[in-house]
């Protein structure tokens, strides 16, 4: 009896393992397509997307330089005698910014005077001998060659006083050179030298820089792919045409507010750089209180406006290969993923062409846990609300 009851059991284990296959195979067959939009069917956030006028913007690292950057360099070698001016101060044209000790030039424009007073007196001799021969010739009391030959001691008297002239001149120039001004109005730079340092023409350090920063320039440079964007995206059929077409753009500081004032993008360079891959752009704004410098950074932004295009919260959107997705509501509460085609971005939305629709509903949050077919409850959130607690 023992070997007839094993056998019963086997069997039984047999039955149930087959049931509990059974059951794990229909189980696995069901997909959350197939679950009625019931209590099962997760309760998600939902929002009716709209066609909304919006600008978006492409920002670019800029270095930022005053209009005018006078290097100051000395003229004459000698040593410094006076800095009438400090690190930073506004100075006008024409104000004095350095004195070179002038004793030796003054010396060489005295001696260079002096040589042309003596010029003058050879003159005057020489004109006196012309004068006293001329009419002992006319009358045949004298050879010619003797009045030709005062006549051409004149003529070198008189290149003399030319040539006396002339040291003069250069010894004044000279002494002018000793005392350097501000050729243009702006900020003095860093002065590295100081009192009694041996200054001169063959310095590779300048004295300082003067930046003339009433207007400043921010170059920035596109890359061949934004380059390319620029040409087919703005009106013009040259690129000078195109950069008049440009809106006027904002200059974002180190800090990352917006700077008040506008400017607008004048010139482009020729060609790219072959390092970089990038071609470069100057941009010119006004700077009338000065708070721009020399030598600062920021990102120069320029607007992309669009007279309606749909947008997306950032916060709805997926990232799957380098491409964005958002779940879009179906009429049965079914979701399906789209790819997104972004035309432009703030920095909580996207603005998109034709892949979405006006008034078509996406998943708002809670993306992690959908799959493509998926049922949900939709709990409507108004776009409206959401533009008032986070504008375009």
């Amino acid at each position: 009896m023992q070997p007839f009851a094993n056998n019963n059991k086997q069997k039984w284990s047999i039955a149930l393992i087959a049931v509990a296959l059974t059951i794990i195979a229909y189980s696995c067959g069901t997909t959350s397509a197939e679950v009625p939009a019931g209590s099962d069917a997760p309760s998600l956030p939902v929002v009716q997307l709209k066609s909304l006028p919006a600008t978006s913007y492409r920002e670019y690292t800029s270095a930022v330089e005053g209009k005018v950057n006078v290097e100051i360099r000395p003229q004459v070698d000698g040593y410094l005698d006076k800095i009438y001016v400090d690190e930073g101060a506004f100075v006008k044209q024409g104000q004095p910014l350095f004195r070179i000790n002038d004793r030796p030039y003054q010396e060489q424009y005295s001696n260079a005077k002096a040589n042309l007073e003596a010029s003058k007196a050879n003159l005057e001799k020489a004109k006196l001998e012309v004068d006293k021969l001329t009419p002992l010739v006319e009358n045949n009391v004298v050879s010619d060659v003797q009045l030709k030959s005062a006549q051409a001691a004149y003529a070198a008297a008189k290149a003399s006083v030319a040539q006396a002239q002339s040291s003069v001149g250069n010894a004044g120039i000279n002494v002018g050179y000793t005392l350097i001004t501000a050729p243009v109005s702006g900020y003095i730079g860093r002065i590295p030298l100081k009192t009694g340092s041996l200054v001169g023409r063959g310095e590779t350090q300048a004295l300082t820089v003067i930046s003339d920063v009433k207007e400043v320039y921010a170059y920035f440079s596109m890359s061949e792919v934004d380059f390319l964007h620029f040409k087919n995206d703005i009106a013009g059929e040259t690129v000078p045409d195109k950069i008049k077409n440009l809106p006027p753009v904002e200059l974002v500081l180190a800090d990352g507010s917006v700077y008040s004032a506008k400017g607008k993008i004048e010139t482009v360079e020729g060609q790219f750089d072959k390092t970089m891959g990038a071609i470069s752009f100057r941009a010119v704004f006004p700077n009338a209180q000065g708070l721009l410098r020399s030598g600062s950074t920021g990102k120069v932004r320029i607007p992309h406006e669009f007279a309606s295009t749909v947008v997306v919260p950032q916060e709805a959107t997926f990232e799957l290969q380098d491409k964005v997705f958002v779940f879009a509501v179906g009429d049965s509460n079914k979701v399906v993923s789209k790819p997104l085609t972004i035309t432009g971005k703030t920095t909580g939305y996207y603005f998109v062409g034709n892949s979405l629709k006006d008034g078509e509903r996406i998943v708002f949050s809670g993306l992690g846990r959908l799959r493509d077919g998926a049922v949900i409850k939709p709990q409507p959130i108004q776009m409206d609300s959401l533009l008032k607690t986070r504008p375009l």
